[in-house]
């Protein structure tokens, strides 16, 4: 628990070891997006503009019930999702 660190180097450790954890479950939501490819008929399905829209506002609902700020959260999914979906059409044209 933070509070419980003793030293400033027991925090970094923590906070990489979050990151690692953040940036691993990034890879595995990467992975379900291209899987999803094969259920896609076309690049607008692809893409899939409402999807996107709604994806960010529930993000933004989880990011104020965690306290932090929605306008960072959503900035973060914006070009999280947005690379995503790059390399998704990429994955779905490429098994086309």
């Amino acid at each position: 628990m933070p509070d419980e660190c003793t030293s400033i180097q027991e925090i970094r450790t923590e906070i990489d070891e979050i990151d690692r954890q953040v940036i691993a479950s990034f890879a595995k939501r990467f992975a379900y997006v291209k899987a999803a490819s094969k259920f896609k008929t076309d690049a607008t399905s692809v893409k899939a503009k409402e999807r996107f829209v709604a994806m960010l506002q529930q993000r933004r609902i989880w990011a104020q019930e965690e306290g932090l700020n929605p306008d960072v959260i959503e900035k973060l999914y914006q070009d999280l999702v947005a690379y995503f979906i790059e390399e998704e059409l990429n994955h779905w044209q490429s098994n086309q």
